[in-house]
């Protein structure tokens, strides 16, 4: 048995490395037998006629092609970059290179620097699809590392970028497009605006106004705590130019003043502007309705985030997954978990997909009711059926609330497993688990655990 009661040993995953920028990289140096073989190639390629170039080469080298002499031969290529294509169509058709992200970066390149964008952002597409190298970086992030590490030696064009940017907002994935476009401008590369309106958009329309003029902020260098205070004003400002030049707002440009106002807390303000909407005939969209409710719910206004969401819904506008996410949000915010568990469920019954904050919310909800066993359940269909990766504030919660209802046993194993999720028992964890005891008549285990609380914080004080 070991020392420790709560302490456990954590087998933690290698840290991750960050991408590099500082330097790039091409195929390695070829041998005196491969420079042979893309010399021949490329001569073949450049030289003979179309219709007997291809069987030429198949002849030649029908067991095909490495990954790193294909590329060789691509770069050679670059200056025509219709027929670097039509050599890499051919290589996947007859089966002749097991192509990897090297050779797929290579000739995506060479595509773009040829501003044959179609045809390499499909390339960009088949590359998020098919490569996954480990389960700790989400493809579209390998493939972005791969294009920055060639993009010197295959003297790309900076819009190649913007093409894989594009290419995850096209999928979805809403998450690494957003963390490769912090990483570019980290680094002093701007992508084009309407790649930007295009992350700002998709982001609105997935998860809320709230979290697209978020992205909207950040983007466009208005996330620093010295606009904080001028945010609105500057919206606003942005709105009287548009009247000046007699520019009609439209849905989207009224949603990013009403997302200011909301992200204040100034309703009023917001409410305002919702009713002068339909003065002028302007038509809100879902993302509107979700900024209305979600500034509504986050004030506490739960009655009036309800009237928006029936006229919402008498406009003929179904509801996502933000709109349910921020009624969660709301109703629990007011203690009314009763009708936060009916908005969860129908979110499952949708298939919707929340996000782990909203679990957050109603494992605290039903704790705080004493409901904990309905707590734990709803964790584990998290779990199960939407894949969430609690947080350590969930985990504290159960456990206080299974100490609290003398369930010792069953807090003793979640905590076991929430260590195993990499979060260590903090001075909460051992407080609810010293009461526990204490109230089940325990003192002896309570008097271990406090022993060992005090050492926790003596290690703390020396480190």
């Amino acid at each position: 048995m070991a020392s420790s009661v709560l302490k456990r040993i954590l087998f933690l995953n290698p840290e991750h490395k960050s991408l590099s920028f500082g330097s790039s990289s091409s195929p390695s140096s070829p041998s005196d037998q491969s420079r042979s073989l893309i010399e021949t190639v490329v001569s073949i390629l450049t030289q003979q006629r179309s219709k007997s170039r291809w069987s030429h080469l198949h002849s030649l080298y029908p067991d095909g092609f490495h990954p790193n002499d294909f590329s060789q031969i691509t770069l050679l290529l670059k200056n025509n970059p219709h027929l670097a294509l039509r050599f890499f169509l051919w290589t996947q058709h007859k089966s002749l290179c097991n192509h990897n992200l090297l050779s797929y970066s290579t000739i995506i390149h060479i595509l773009a620097r040829g501003r044959l964008k179609s045809r390499a952002q499909v390339l960009i597409r088949t590359a998020i699809r098919v490569f996954t190298e480990d389960n700790q970086v989400p493809n579209p992030l390998k493939v972005f590392e791969s294009l920055v590490k060639t993009y010197t030696s295959c003297g790309s064009a900076p819009f190649v970028f913007d093409l894989l940017v594009q290419a995850c907002l096209e999928t979805k994935k809403i998450d690494p497009a957003n963390e490769i476009v912090r990483m570019l401008r980290s680094r002093g590369i701007n992508p084009k605006v309407s790649t930007l309106n295009f992350l700002i958009s998709r982001v609105s329309s997935c998860r809320g106004g709230n979290a697209g003029y978020e992205v909207y902020r950040e983007v466009f260098g208005l996330g620093g705590e010295e606009n904080e205070d001028g945010l609105v004003e500057m919206v606003e400002m942005i709105w009287n130019e548009m009247a000046r030049y007699d520019c009609v707002p439209n849905g989207y440009s009224y949603g990013l003043l009403i997302a200011a106002y909301c992200d204040e807390g100034r309703m009023g303000k917001a409410e305002e502007l919702w009713e002068g909407m339909k003065v002028k005939e302007v038509e809100a969209d879902v993302v509107g309705y979700n900024t209305m409710i979600g500034g509504f719910c986050k004030i506490g206004e739960i009655e009036k985030a309800e009237e928006i969401f029936k006229e919402m819904g008498l406009n003929g506008l179904d509801g996502s997954c933000a709109t349910s996410e921020h009624l969660v949000n709301g109703y629990c915010g007011v203690g009314d978990v009763d009708s936060a568990l009916l908005v969860y469920e129908d979110m499952c019954r949708k298939g919707f997909r929340p996000e782990a904050s909203t679990f957050d919310v109603m494992i605290g909800g039903l704790c705080v009711n004493g409901r904990v066993d309905e707590a734990l359940e709803i964790l584990r269909d998290g779990v199960e059926h939407f894949g969430l990766v609690a947080k350590g504030k969930s985990y504290e919660t159960l456990i206080k609330g299974l100490c609290e209802d003398g369930k010792m046993e069953e807090a003793f194993k979640l905590q076991a497993e929430m260590v195993g999720k990499g979060f260590q028992p903090n001075l909460e964890v051992y407080g609810a688990f010293i009461y526990g005891y204490i109230k089940s008549g325990n003192e002896g285990m309570a008097e271990v655990l406090r022993k060992e609380m005090l050492e926790m914080q003596m290690q703390e004080r020396e480190i």
